[in-house]
């Protein structure tokens, strides 16, 4: 159907912004810019705050008006400032600005997509999980393809903060795929009929046990890779040998690893649980962050890549597709949960990161980041077996 390669092609412009500026802006936050360690923790914990804020807002709203396609072009529009302020202006306030307000602020365009592509798939109920997993596998080959192009130029001699260019040509891209193809609110062939819940028993629905809980679990589970990310330019920089460019090849291939997992990934979803699922993978997944402080200066460092992208896949599909199912009529408000779950990450990441560089280096950091995420993924999975989970 159309509207699902629109999505695809959405969600792998988000990969294009994404491998443009997540993997450096501790880089950049820390060494261009000047900030602290605790500094830059603060600006991730701000950035979670103002991203949940708005998603949970946003999400709630749609439900509520059925107005997605002008929720997703305004949020699209504010990324694009975003990352014209960094190119134009670097600054220590304009990255608080950038990073800390406008960038998380669009970020709420990745479950307003998602929310899109729930409604849009009522039609083929068999195939949900599949469709899920192949819109989503878009964001990994861009991820991919962008960081390579950044190991190509890193290693011509392009500087780190040309990262906003390509972040702000994919938001633009974003603001024109919109306006051109994202259906009109109120004209789809699928049923997008308005909650009706006031905010207040929409923030209620997420306050229950049943929810609350496992974002809870969920969101330790995030942590781990948020902190991969703030980490890994990081390490990278500090081990011999290494350089920038390696920065963005590792992580494209960890991405690169994440395609075929993910396409292969619904089809084991019938003969296990999604909360083991996702325990085996976080479990493989933090054997890659904890050995990668360690391993970074060494050749073994590119074997972890396959283990990162094995393990990643099922704590990056799997939890949208559990909140959707946990709050199944109301896929902005189950998309807001992403935001959720990620502010609770970063602010587990922050605390791992300002606890372990505090005490003992990034070796530290990551354990702690490990141990977070590992109780995490043991939690949902007990909460999963002794009392199911309803829609």
């Amino acid at each position: 159907m159309p509207v699902f390669r629109m999505l695809a092609a959405i969600i792998g412009l988000i990969g294009c912004v994404n491998a443009s500026i997540m993997p450096y802006q501790s880089l950049i936050g820390i060494e261009n810019i000047g900030l602290s360690h605790a500094a830059f923790a603060a600006v991730m914990v701000l950035a979670s705050a103002v991203a949940v804020t708005a998603s949970v807002y946003v999400g709630i709203l749609s439900d509520q008006k059925a107005n997605r396609r002008r929720v997703a072009l305004i949020t699209a529009t504010i990324g694009l400032i975003g990352s014209v302020m960094m190119l134009g202006a670097p600054h220590p306030l304009t990255f608080i600005l950038a990073h800390g307000l406008l960038i998380p602020i669009a970020t709420s365009l990745f479950g307003q997509t998602f929310a899109l592509n729930r409604l849009a798939s009522q039609a083929f109920p068999t195939q949900r999980e599949g469709i899920q997993a192949t819109v989503r596998a878009a964001m990994s080959v861009t991820f991919l393809l962008m960081l390579l192009f950044w190991t190509y130029a890193f290693a011509q001699g392009f500087g780190v903060m040309t990262i906003y260019i390509t972040g702000a040509v994919g938001s633009l891209g974003l603001v024109a795929l919109i306006m051109a193809r994202w259906p009109k609110d109120g004209t789809t062939t699928w049923q997008d009929r308005p909650s009706g819940l006031r905010l207040s028993q929409a923030l209620a629905q997420l306050a229950r046990p049943t929810v609350s809980i496992r974002l809870l679990c969920l969101g330790a589970v995030a942590s781990s890779g948020i902190l991969y990310m703030v980490l890994v330019s990081l390490i990278f920089e500090q081990a011999p040998g290494r350089s920038t460019s390696d920065v963005a090849l590792y992580v494209g291939l960890v991405a690169g690893w994440e395609v075929p997992f993910m396409l292969l990934l619904p089809r084991y979803l019938g003969h296990l649980p999604r909360a083991r699922l996702i325990l085996l993978g976080t479990a493989l997944y933090i054997c890659h962050l904890v050995l990668m402080p360690y391993l970074a200066a060494t050749s073994a460092i590119w074997a972890m890549t396959f283990v990162a992208g094995l393990g990643g896949t099922a704590m990056l599909i799997l939890p949208l597709s559990y909140y959707q199912d946990l709050l199944a009529s109301q896929p902005g408000t189950a998309a807001a949960l992403m935001a959720l779950q990620k502010l609770v990450g970063d602010i587990l990441a922050a605390l791992a990161f300002t606890i372990g560089t505090g005490l003992g280096g990034y070796g530290l950091t990551a354990l702690l980041g490990g141990a977070i995420a590992l109780t995490g993924a043991t939690g949902l999975w007990l909460l999963d077996h002794y009392r199911p989970a309803r829609a």
